[in-house]
């Protein structure tokens, strides 16, 4: 259930009269690039790119920087671009982070800038399209960048623009992402005070911000389940292990761990089976099935218990099949975390910025962001800009389907955005 802080709840940002005639000029200029960054949004969307992978991508962004005096530092993470823009007065570094990559989902929308690119993704053929909003993310970045710069002289501190690979996590046998970019320093040299990220939501009213202090989304797990049985002809199921029904009813049985073993009146908690491979013709029972999965979380005893419960299950099912299976089982992206000190401080910017009513406090999700990586470092706050196209259901244009669509009017509520957190968070360091 959503819940909206009350107009009486609401606290003016700390303002002094310069303060608010620049964020006006800055909201001019925002406003006055929204076009720009349409362009590039859709660019962007039309060539997509997969994580750790986004070359052109990076290209772009960094050109764009370059272009605006702000210093860029290039291949941080892989792929990842990162900007510094130094005001002209002393004050805190304030970073503000845009993902790049793209996903393996082929596009359904008819749009002038609908992507045709396609990749091989685990040995199949798949479309490649941003199908989660990050191609938004970089271009009211980009935005943000070009509307800080031409204020650079009034800044009280540096901003850091940290353009991530990634996110959705690395190659099979390769790093990548937050994680990555925080190992090789990226809030360092100079060091990061706070970290400020936005996601995009389609199914977020337009002119909306959702948020929330502390827990955010949910640790990520991923998990692969291989069960090795006895080759046969189809014939004649009885001379050997079928590892594909083991494995139907292993996918059966995982699926009573959340509802059979977990206290849920306490934290929410999700297992899925994303992909089962299993044999290549139509008359033999093949030797192996592999099966890919994704554990979510919001409480590290339950994961402990899901992690006992899945390999038990698993096992004891092959067992008594006659079959074997092996599961590993390896952490992607730890549990988002908002700082509240923080979140208490920015949250009247959002509300200034787009109306008390507008700006929603949300329940915990149970997607993850390994925005997380970052905030674990220092405090961060990340909330979500609504997006939903008018007379549009959230369900028709979700993310990470063939089908996800955002209204890009948007961009301008966006990039006001994270200039407003960056200019307000400056002024609050200064006054102290």
């Amino acid at each position: 259930m959503l819940s909206v802080i009350s107009s009486a709840q609401v606290i003016q940002p700390p303002r002094n009269p310069n303060t608010a005639a620049l964020l006006a000029r800055m909201d001019k200029a925002a406003e006055a690039l929204t076009a720009k960054v349409i362009d590039w949004r859709r660019d962007i969307h039309q060539h997509p790119e997969l994580g750790n992978r986004e070359v052109q991508t990076a290209a772009k962004v960094a050109a764009h920087l370059k272009s605006l005096g702000i210093e860029v530092q290039t291949g941080v993470g892989k792929t990842g671009v990162v900007g510094l823009l130094r005001g002209n007065a002393t004050g805190p570094v304030v970073a503000l982070r845009a993902d790049m990559d793209a996903l393996p989902i082929t596009e359904r929308n008819d749009l002038s800038f609908k992507s045709t690119v396609t990749t091989d993704y685990n040995g199949k053929t798949t479309g490649v399209m941003h199908a989660c909003g990050h191609d938004s993310h970089v271009a009211m970045l980009m935005g943000a960048a070009e509307v800080l710069s031409s204020v650079r002289s009034e800044l009280h501190g540096t901003v850091k623009f940290i353009f991530q690979p990634c996110e959705e996590g690395p190659p099979s046998g390769e790093e990548g992402g937050a994680k990555l970019m925080v190992k090789e320093g990226v809030l360092e040299n100079p060091k990061v005070d706070v970290i400020f990220g936005q996601h995009i939501s389609s199914g977020t009213e337009l002119g909306s911000f959702t948020y929330r202090p502390g827990s955010v989304s949910a640790e990520n797990d991923i998990f692969r389940i291989t069960v090795r049985g006895k080759q046969s002809h189809g014939a004649a199921p009885w001379t050997g292990v079928d590892p594909i029904v083991t494995g139907a009813q292993i996918v059966m049985g995982l699926q009573t761990i959340v509802s059979r073993n977990l206290m849920l009146t306490e934290h929410a908690a999700v297992l899925t089976i994303g992909a089962f491979h299993a044999g290549n013709r139509e008359n033999i029972i093949p030797e192996e099935a592999t099966m890919i999965g994704t554990l979510r979380t919001l409480d590290t005893t339950m994961r402990n218990t899901m992690y006992r419960r899945i390999r038990e299950v698993v096992t004891n099912i092959a067992e008594s099949a006659g079959a074997t299976a092996e599961v590993s089982i390896s952490m992607e992206d730890a549990m988002l975390v908002n700082n509240k000190e923080l979140t208490a401080a920015m949250v009247p910017t959002l509300q200034a910025l787009a109306g008390t009513s507008n700006v929603v406090l949300v329940p915990s999700g149970m997607g993850s962001e390994d925005f997380a990586y970052f905030a674990q470092k220092i405090p961060g706050f990340f909330f979500s800009t609504g997006a939903r196209p008018k007379g549009v259901k959230s369900n028709q244009v979700a993310h990470h389907s063939p089908n996800f669509q955002i209204d890009e009017t948007s961009f301008d509520l966006g990039v006001k955005a994270l200039c407003h957190l960056t200019v307000d968070y400056m002024e609050q360091k200064v006054k102290k």
